[in-house]
C-alpha cells in the first residue's frame, strides 16, 4: 500500500476527501502512466463502494464498472461508466434512492457519469440491441455489492458476445470503417483524435472485443506498448488542458511532450504515429482473418450439401496458386510456397512483396514475420534481380501501399534502406501536406507509377520518387541533404554511377521545377538558363517533369492544379529548347499582342482604364475542382499607384492573383486624349468563390480607386479580421529577401508571408513608397503560406544596385509586420 492509499483509508471518506486525494495522485509525479490509472481506479473504487455501503443497498444489487473504468484504465478526465445491478428482487424505490445516493455525489464533483440502473436481463437485452453497450460489458467489472450477481452477467455476456459473433463481428468491422472515414488516419493528422481516429484506442478496444470472441486474434507484438503510450499521451492533455479532451490539438503539443518528459512536439507526434500505426497495422491484419474464417464458415454448409451431406466438419480443400519462386497465393493471401527457403534466399523478401503487389493481394502477417525473422541481408551492392523486384514493387500503384506497409511493420524496411529510420513516421507541420514523410514518399512512386510510360527510364523515376525527400530529419535545406542520402543509397541498391548521378540530381533539384514556373519570370532568358544548367540533359528533364507532379499529387490537392501543370510544362518547353541547342527569344524585341495593343489604344483614346475578362480552359479533376481561372487584361495611362489599386480592387472582389505582368508600351502620338506609354496589365487571376465579378464593376471600382474615392486599405482592413485563423496559432513574421536570379532585366525580390486578403495590395503599397517599377510578379500560395515573387527596376527600367536591393527588401519586410 503507497503512502498516499494509506492516507486515503484515514480521511473523509466522503467526497471531499475523494477530492483531495484524487488531486494529490493527479500530482505525483513519481507515477504516471498505468501505476497512476490503475491507482486512480482503485481510489475511485474505494469511494464509489464506501458510498455504495453507506446506502444500505438491498439485497440483490451491485456496482458495477464498465468499459474505460472497467479496464481500470482512468484518465485524470475520464468519464465513470457505471452500471447499479439488481436481480429485480428489491423495490423499485430503493433500488432508485440507491442509485440516488451513488450519482449525486459524483455530479457534486464535477465528474461525467455514464450511468444506468438494469436487471442481468435487461442488460443482456441492451447489449443485443446496442453494439457499443455489448463491447462496454465486455469489460464490466465487480466495484460493490453482490459478486456472484456481476460474476454470472460477465459470464452471460461474454458467452452471448461468442455466439453472436458471426453476426455482430461484420456490423462491428462497418461502424469502425465509418468511425475511420470520419475521423481520419491518426498516424497522418497533425491534430489527431486519440479516441476516435483510426489507430487510436476505440481500434484497440476493438481488437479486445474480437479476441474475446474466439474467432480471430490480433498480432500481439507491440500492440500493449502502442495502446499504453496513447494512453500515456491522453493523460498528458488531460493535464495539460484541464479538460476531457481527446483531441491533441496544435496549440496543446508542447505542453503535452513537456508533461511526456519528450524533447519536443515532433517527437510526441512521432511517438503517437508510431503507436497508432501498430494498431492500424494490428486492426488491418484481424479483420482480414475475421472476413477469413466467416468466409471459410460459410464455405462448409455448401459443402457439405454438394457431397450428399457426407463431409461432416470437413474443411475446403486449399489451394495454392504460384505467384513466382518461392511464393504462392493460398485463401487471398500471398505466403510463402512449401519449398522456400528464405535464410538461403536474400531477395525472397523483394520477390514475395512484389508479386503481391502486382497481384493487389495482401502478403499474409506469418509470411513478413518469417521473412523478417530467417531472410538473410542483401549483399552490398544489391544483385540486379532484388534492384528489379524493389522496382516492381513500386510500380504496382495503389497495391504497393498496403505490402510496403507490412513490410515496415515487421523492420524489414529499415534493413533493406537504413536511412528510412529517420524518415519513419516523421510529421510534416504544413496543413497542405496530406500525410507523414515516409507516406509520402510512398504515395509519390504510387503517383509516379501512372506517369512511366512519359519517361525512357521508370526505374529511375519510381526510385527518385521513393527517395525525394529522404532528407528531411537532417539539418539545413533537405534537398541537398537528400542527394547525398540518395547517392548513397541507390549506389546501395545497385544502380550503377551514371544512374545514381541521375536520381541523386532529380533528388537535389526535386522542386526546381515547380519553384522556378511559379515564381519566376519565365520570359526572362536568365530563368530558363539557369534551370537548364542545373538540369543537364533531356533525359534527366524529362525524369523531373514527371517527379514534379508525381511529388505534388502525393502531396495534397492544394499543391497540385492546371494552372501549376500548365505552368511546368510551359518551362519543361523552354528548357528542352535550350538543351536542344535553340536560341532563347529577346523579351525586350517581343511586341505587345494584337488585344494587348487595341486596349492600349482604347486608353489612350480616352484617357481611363479599359479591362477585359477572358476565361482561361481549365482542367481539373471532377473530384477536386479548382477556382475559375481567367486572364485580365487592363490598359491605362501609365500613372502611380496602379499596381496596388488592381491589387486592392481584386481582393476586394475575392479574386485570387496567380501571376501579374505590367507592361509600359508607347504608342505613337495623335491617337486622341494623348500619346506616349500606356500601362498594359496581363493577370492571371482566379474566382475564390468559383464565380467572376463582371468587367464593368471591376472598372468602376478600379476608377474609384485610383480617383481615391474607393478606401482600399480599410475595405480591406475590415475583410482581414473577418479572415479565418486558429485560436492559439501565432504566424511567423514574413521575410523579404533578395533573389539570387541572375536576371538581366530586372532585380528578383522574393516575399514569404502568411497568406491574407489584400496582400499583394499592402506590397504595391509598400513598393509605390519606394518609387521602383514593377515588370511583373509571381504569387504562389500553398495553405496559408504565400510567396510571392517581384521583377522590379528602377523607374528608367536599370537594375537596382546591391545596397538599394537590401534596402527595398527592409521596406518591404517592415510594412509587412
Amino acid at each position: 500500500m503507497t503512502s498516499l492509499e494509506a492516507r486515503t483509508q484515514n480521511e473523509d471518506s466522503g467526497p471531499g476527501g475523494y477530492a483531495a486525494a484524487r488531486l494529490l495522485l493527479l500530482h505525483e509525479k513519481e507515477r504516471s502512466g498505468p501505476p497512476r490509472r490503475a491507482a486512480l481506479a482503485r481510489l475511485t473504487d474505494d469511494w464509489l463502494a464506501g458510498l455504495f455501503a453507506a446506502a444500505a443497498p438491498p439485497r440483490g444489487t451491485a456496482l458495477v464498472a464498465v468499459g474505460g473504468y472497467g479496464r481500470a484504465e482512468l484518465s485524470p478526465r475520464s468519464d465513470l461508466d457505471l452500471l447499479l445491478l439488481h436481480d429485480g428482487s428489491a423495490d423499485k424505490a430503493a433500488v432508485a434512492a440507491l442509485a440516488d445516493r451513488i450519482w449525486y455525489p459524483v455530479w457534486d464533483l464535477g465528474l461525467a457519469l455514464d450511468h444506468s440502473v438494469r436487471t442481468p436481463a435487461e442488460a443482456r437485452t441492451t447489449a443485443g440491441e446496442d453494439l457499443k453497450v455489448q463491447l462496454g460489458l465486455l469489460d464490466a467489472r465487480h466495484v460493490a455489492g453482490d459478486t456472484a450477481l456481476v460474476a454470472a452477467l460477465r459470464t452471460t455476456v461474454l458467452a452471448d458476445w461468442r455466439n453472436q459473433a458471426p453476426r455482430r463481428l461484420p456490423e462491428l468491422d462497418e461502424l469502425c470503417r465509418e468511425r475511420a472515414d470520419r475521423m481520419g488516419e491518426l498516424q497522418f493528422l497533425l491534430e489527431p483524435d486519440l479516441k476516435e481516429a483510426r489507430g487510436g484506442l476505440r481500434d484497440a478496444q476493438v481488437l479486445r472485443a474480437v479476441a474475446a470472441s474466439w474467432l480471430a486474434d490480433a498480432p500481439r507484438e507491440g500492440l500493449d506498448g502502442a495502446r499504453r503510450r496513447l494512453l500515456d499521451a491522453r493523460d498528458a492533455l488531460h493535464l495539460a488542458t484541464g479538460r476531457a479532451t481527446d483531441r491533441l490539438a496544435l496549440q496543446e503539443q508542447d505542453a503535452v511532450a513537456q508533461e511526456l518528459g519528450l524533447l519536443d512536439a515532433d517527437t510526441l507526434l512521432r511517438e503517437v504515429y508510431e503507436a497508432a500505426r501498430i494498431i492500424s497495422y494490428a486492426t488491418d491484419v484481424t479483420w482480414r482473418e475475421v472476413n477469413r474464417v466467416l468466409k471459410a464458415r460459410s464455405a462448409r454448409p455448401r459443402l457439405r450439401s454438394l457431397l450428399g451431406g457426407r463431409a461432416g466438419g470437413a474443411k475446403p480443400p486449399v489451394e495454392r496458386t504460384p505467384l513466382t519462386e518461392g511464393v504462392v497465393e493460398m485463401d487471398g493471401e500471398v505466403v510463402l510456397a512449401l519449398t522456400a527457403k528464405p535464410e538461403r534466399d536474400a531477395v525472397l523478401p523483394l520477390r514475395a512483396a512484389a508479386a503481391a503487389a502486382q497481384s493487389g493481394l495482401p502478403i499474409s502477417l506469418h509470411a513478413v514475420r518469417r521473412l523478417a525473422a530467417a531472410a538473410k541481408p542483401l549483399p552490398v551492392p544489391w544483385p540486379a534481380e532484388a534492384r528489379e523486384e524493389l522496382v516492381t514493387l513500386l510500380g504496382a500503384g495503389e497495391s504497393t501501399v498496403p505490402v510496403w506497409e507490412a513490410l515496415e511493420a515487421e523492420g524489414i524496411i529499415t534493413r533493406l534502406l537504413p536511412d528510412w529510420e529517420r524518415v519513419r513516421c516523421r510529421p510534416q507541420r504544413n496543413p497542405v501536406h496530406t500525410w507523414t514523410v515516409d507516406r509520402h514518399l510512398v504515395e509519390t512512386a504510387v503517383r509516379a507509377a501512372s506517369l512511366t510510360r512519359r519517361v525512357g527510364r521508370p526505374d529511375l523515376l519510381l526510385v527518385a520518387a521513393l527517395l525525394h525527400d529522404i532528407g528531411k530529419g537532417w539539418p539545413g535545406d533537405h534537398s541537398v541533404a537528400g542527394e547525398t542520402i540518395a547517392r548513397d543509397l541507390a549506389a546501395r541498391i545497385g544502380f550503377d554511377r551514371t544512374d545514381t548521378g541521375i536520381i541523386a540530381t532529380a533528388v537535389r533539384h526535386h522542386l526546381l521545377l515547380v519553384e522556378t514556373a511559379t515564381r519566376r519570370d519565365l520570359d526572362d532568358p536568365a530563368t530558363v538558363q539557369s534551370v537548364a544548367d542545373a538540369v543537364g540533359t533531356l533525359g534527366t528533364l524529362e525524369l523531373l517533369h514527371a517527379l514534379t507532379e508525381a511529388d505534388a499529387l502525393a502531396t495534397g490537392p492544394a499543391a497540385w492544379s492546371s494552372w501549376r501543370a500548365s505552368l511546368v510544362a510551359d518551362l519543361v518547353k523552354r528548357v528542352a529548347g535550350v538543351l536542344a541547342g535553340e536560341p532563347l527569344p529577346d523579351p525586350e524585341a517581343a511586341a505587345p499582342s494584337a488585344e494587348q495593343e487595341r486596349l492600349a489604344i482604347e486608353a489612350l483614346r480616352t484617357g481611363e482604364p479599359v479591362l477585359t475578362l477572358r476565361t482561361e480552359p481549365v482542367v481539373a479533376e471532377p473530384e477536386e475542382p479548382e477556382p475559375v481561372g481567367v486572364e485580365l487584361l487592363i490598359a491605362l495611362p501609365d500613372r502611380p499607384g496602379v499596381l496596388p489599386a488592381v491589387a486592392g480592387v481584386l481582393a476586394l472582389h475575392r479574386l485570387t492573383v496567380r501571376a501579374a505582368e505590367l507592361r509600359a508600351v508607347d504608342l505613337p502620338t495623335g491617337i486622341g486624349a494623348g500619346s506616349g506609354a500606356v500601362l498594359v496589365l496581363d493577370w492571371r487571376v482566379a474566382a475564390e468563390y468559383g464565380s467572376l465579378p463582371e468587367a464593368a464593376r471591376l472598372r468602376a471600382d478600379l476608377v474609384r480607386a485610383l480617383e481615391g474615392s474607393l478606401d482600399i486599405p480599410a475595405r480591406l482592413a475590415e475583410r482581414e479580421a473577418a479572415y479565418p485563423r486558429r485560436r492559439g496559432l501565432t504566424a511567423p513574421p514574413p521575410r523579404v529577401t533578395v533573389a539570387a536570379a541572375d536576371s538581366r532585366l530586372a532585380t528578383v525580390i522574393e516575399v514569404r508571408a502568411q497568406d491574407a486578403p489584400g496582400l499583394l495590395h499592402r506590397i504595391g503599397r509598400a513598393l509605390e513608397g519606394a518609387a521602383v517599377r514593377v515588370r511583373s510578379a509571381h504569387v504562389s500560395t500553398l495553405g496559408a503560406n504565400a510567396v510571392d515573387t517581384l521583377y522590379v527596376t528602377r523607374p528608367d527600367g536599370s537594375l537596382l544596385p546591391d545596397e538599394e536591393a537590401i534596402d527595398l527588401a527592409r521596406t518591404l519586410e517592415a510594412a509587412l509586420r
